[in-house]
């Protein structure tokens, strides 16, 4: 039998490459900047080691290259916890983020999918008895949507949770919409699916609820966040904290919000426990370095 998990992150994995400057360089022009650093990232891979890091039982699904970045990937899910059965070594090299840090704490990212843009429906098939034993599943769109769209076809109908984070913005399918509970969008990814500017972040979020899916929530940095259900909209303030790298702020949000769905809580309640944990990973560099334990919660 499956042994059911609490989350199971369907996505990407990552090497991040990052460096800090003082200032952006504009285009053709060359800026200083740190030494580099290689930490393990991919907003599929951040969101399970970020859950697992909670307290979480997390299961990840996606592919890693057979590079010395797959294996720096491989180790990070394991040391956190994450149970690795479906996860696929393929040849060729792992994904990889080129990551600009700026003063602020801001990032910049560039992707290049590497092995992650070979995560195909057979492999879901292949992993359907850990995604359909999960009480959530959590997708992201750094791999292709055909893949996406079996995962979350393949866990509402086992009776899983499906959480979508459409990251980075592109076309979702009306019927993977209908079958998200709730969408995740920070105010970028609201205002392409609703083809303009966010105003009122409630509005919003209702206005997404509109396209379909059961529920939304929009992830508003350090103002905390909103959340549209059957049962109307919250307003959910984040905790005040210095800023030091914003990179993995949402997905330690996404990560949190997925394990208190998983653990019973309504949405707004489930918020208010991500914008914590959101709040706590932008006080460390880094992604996967950055997510908190539940004791460090601000």
């Amino acid at each position: 039998m499956t042994e059911q998990h609490d989350v199971v992150v369907v996505g990407s994995a990552n090497a991040d490459l990052v460096v800090r400057v003082e200032r952006w360089p504009a285009p053709g022009h060359t800026v200083p900047g740190s030494d580099l650093a290689v930490v393990p990232g991919g907003k599929g891979a951040n969101q399970a080691v970020a859950a697992a890091r909670l307290g979480g039982r997390v299961a990840f699904v996606g592919r890693v290259g057979d590079d010395p970045y797959g294996t720096l990937l491989r180790g990070s899910l394991e040391r956190a916890g994450v149970a690795l059965d479906a996860l696929v070594t393929t040849p060729g090299p792992s994904g990889t983020a080129l990551i600009t840090v700026g003063p602020e704490g801001e990032s910049s990212i560039i992707v290049s999918p590497g092995a992650n843009g070979r995560v195909t429906p057979d492999d879901i098939d292949r992993a359907a008895g850990v995604v359909g034993a999960a009480r959530v599943v959590s997708l992201q769109l750094e791999i292709p949507m055909p893949a996406v769209r079996r995962a979350a076809e393949t866990a509402a109908a086992a009776g899983a949770r499906v959480v979508l984070n459409p990251s980075p913005a592109g076309p979702v399918p009306l019927a993977v919409l209908a079958l998200c509970d709730p969408l995740v969008v920070n105010e970028h990814e609201a205002a392409y699916l609703l083809d303009g500017a966010v105003g009122d972040p409630a509005a919003g979020a209702a206005a997404l609820r509109a396209l379909g899916p059961r529920s939304a929530v929009i992830t508003l940095g350090a103002a905390g966040a909103v959340t549209a259900d059957a049962t109307g909209t919250a307003r959910i303030p984040a905790p005040r904290v210095r800023a030091v790298d914003t990179t993995g702020a949402g997905d330690a949000f996404t990560a949190a919000l997925c394990l208190r769905l998983a653990r019973g809580d309504d949405l707004a309640a489930a918020a208010r426990f991500a914008v914590r944990a959101g709040a706590a990973a932008v006080r460390r560099e880094g992604a996967q370095p950055s997510f908190p334990t539940a004791a460090e919660l601000p």
